[in-house]
């Protein structure tokens, strides 16, 4: 907390970066995703038996972004890195889930590449926002993040018994912005997974979410359903997506879905306003408005248990 209890922008933007990522852990075969600030008390994640801290999930820098909503993404962005990297416990990896930068410029993409480096939790892996393929083909996205999928934007990968699968749904759009797969993707999708045994865990992540949140808004992915049908027969599936820059979660059998927050700017919730964009808040409730969220999942089926905490009490 603030000592004259009255935060300014500046103050307020550097503890948003307190609450923009998450830390998942594996114990016992699931993942639990938990709040970054909690993941860096000195007590460590281990002490409070959430297993050992496997990745951590961050989600729309917007790199390039400047407006009233936050003028300083670059700020909030080096808060949550270093946020990250005093955790006493540092995962192995690290998932962007897309919109790296706002313009996919080059200049943008060096700056957030250059802030990015500063992280010292493992590797990192991306996948495409809207924001990062705004020049259509995504040239500079994939000149510097392609290489992992050979230049297709989906691949998978596997670590520590975990079998990691990044997708790209912000290529074709459908009816109201929702975003899609399409059938190459998705019959990749089916063969990468036919091999796996049902016991393996499952992370798949991708920019939008992979269900339909709030349809007039395009926050949903209209061919997922096909990618559903193949998950469904693994015991745990923790499916991470970001775009609507807020926290939103649903379970469905043994399958988790988590959107994550930015780390630049709140966007309104679902059907709040005529459209979802850069909410722009005064100063003083910023850190109201935004917040932390623990979340322990655990339980055959899965529950989740939530304790949200709001910024103003960092």
């Amino acid at each position: 907390m603030f000592e004259d209890q009255k935060p300014s922008r500046r103050q307020t933007l550097q503890c948003l970066g307190l609450g923009s990522g998450t830390l998942f852990c594996l114990s016992g075969g699931i993942l639990t995703p938990v709040s970054l600030a909690s993941a860096a008390t000195s007590k460590g994640i281990t002490s409070k038996g959430f297993g050992t801290p496997l990745f951590l999930q961050i989600s729309d820098t917007h790199i390039g972004f400047d407006k009233e909503a936050n003028p300083d993404v670059g700020l909030t962005l080096q808060r949550t890195i270093a946020v990250a990297n005093a955790m006493p416990v540092l995962p192995a990896l690290t998932l962007h889930t897309g919109d790296i930068t706002h313009l996919s410029k080059a200049s943008e993409f060096d700056t957030a590449g250059q802030l990015l480096s500063g992280l010292r939790t493992g590797e990192l892996h991306t996948v495409p926002g809207e924001h990062d393929v705004t020049d259509g083909p995504g040239a500079e996205y994939f000149k510097r993040f392609g290489q992992p999928s050979a230049g297709k934007g989906y691949y998978s990968f596997d670590h520590q018994g975990v079998h990691f699968v990044a997708l790209i749904n912000v290529m074709n759009f459908k009816g109201n912005g929702l975003g899609a797969f399409g059938d190459d993707q998705l019959s990749w999708l089916e063969m990468d997974l036919k091999p796996r045994s049902a016991s393996t865990p499952i992370v798949v992540f991708a920019h939008m979410p992979m269900w339909t949140i709030y349809e007039p808004w395009g926050w949903g992915t209209a061919d997922s359903e096909r990618a559903m049908a193949a998950l469904r027969r693994f015991g745990s599936v923790t499916v991470l997506n970001g775009h609507i820059h807020q926290i939103v979660q649903k379970v469905e059998g043994n399958i988790t879905f988590h959107t994550a927050r930015s780390t630049a700017f709140p966007q309104p919730a679902a059907g709040d306003g005529p459209a979802p964009g850069p909410l722009k808040v005064p100063s003083d409730q910023l850190a109201h408005m935004l917040g932390l969220t623990s979340v322990r999942i655990a339980g055959h089926p899965l529950a989740a248990h939530v304790t949200d905490s709001a910024l103003a009490s960092v």
